[in-house]
């Protein structure tokens, strides 16, 4: 059978899923493996996949490893739906009658959540800390390509009382000090609210070089200090690393 042309080749490459070609394909010859191994072979598949950098001034140091890491794009929030009591939560204040955990009764847009995290008639927060080397982002790619980063909370009020929303999420270095910080002003829900869930979202972009781990505390509490759990609800947070720009989900 006559060779086929490496040209040829690619062409087919391009078509399988890149797992396959990376476990099997590459391993085929030594050509074959400088094909894989190309700088050329990622960007074209990046861009027939239309997946490309959020910044084009910066673009990626290694193409097949951006590819990656955009299509396995995941939550680094561990336990946010409360299907896990609290583990994976620093509870940081833990005021009134303590967090507690209920089961939701109300759907939220798009989500199947059957639990969230209740405050109570202090202030109740609670926080992860988010390690970005273990997770497998090492500091030559954040530096570098300074990925988008998209941080979602929902809450939600009682009806029957009033109660305070709060969320600070924070970029830091090395040392745990902050680069770049989100922290909006405490949402207010009075008595007599819709209970309906709301979602809280925010992109980080241009936070510069250093970024090694990110915090994420959230919480609030009743506003007419009731005994019992009255306060503001939380659940489905998440925490994205958003490497290749979208065309809606990071227009906000």
């Amino acid at each position: 059978m006559p060779d086929v042309p490496l040209a040829v080749v690619e062409e087919i490459l391009l078509y399988l899923p890149a797992h396959q070609v990376v476990r099997v394909c590459r391993l085929v010859c030594p050509e074959w493996k400088e094909l894989v191994d190309s700088v050329a072979h990622w960007r074209e598949r990046c861009r027939r996949e239309g997946i490309q950098p959020c910044d084009a001034s910066r673009p990626p140091e290694d193409w097949c490893q951006f590819y990656f890491i955009t299509k396995k794009r995941r939550n680094l929030i561990k336990n946010p739906k409360a299907e896990d009591e609290f583990n994976d939560w620093m509870i940081v204040q833990n005021g009134g009658d303590l967090w507690t955990i209920e089961d939701n009764g109300v759907e939220i847009p798009k989500h199947t959540v059957s639990k969230y995290f209740v405050t109570s008639h202090w202030l109740c927060l609670k926080q992860q800390l988010i390690d970005l080397q273990k997770e497998g982002y090492s500091a030559a790619f954040m530096d570098h390509l300074q990925p988008h980063i998209k941080i979602s909370d929902w809450y939600g009020p009682r009806i029957d009382c009033g109660c305070e929303y709060q969320i600070c999420v924070e970029l830091l270095d090395q040392k745990k000090k902050p680069i770049s910080t989100f922290e909006p002003e405490p949402v207010i829900f009075p008595q007599w609210s819709d209970w309906q869930w709301c979602e809280m979202i925010h992109v980080f972009k241009d936070y510069g070089p250093g970024v090694r781990f990110i915090r994420f505390t959230h919480g609030g509490k009743d506003t007419q200090f009731w005994a019992g759990h009255y306060g503001i609800r939380v659940t489905n947070s998440s925490v994205e690393i958003c490497p290749a720009a979208e065309r809606e989900s990071l227009s906000v």
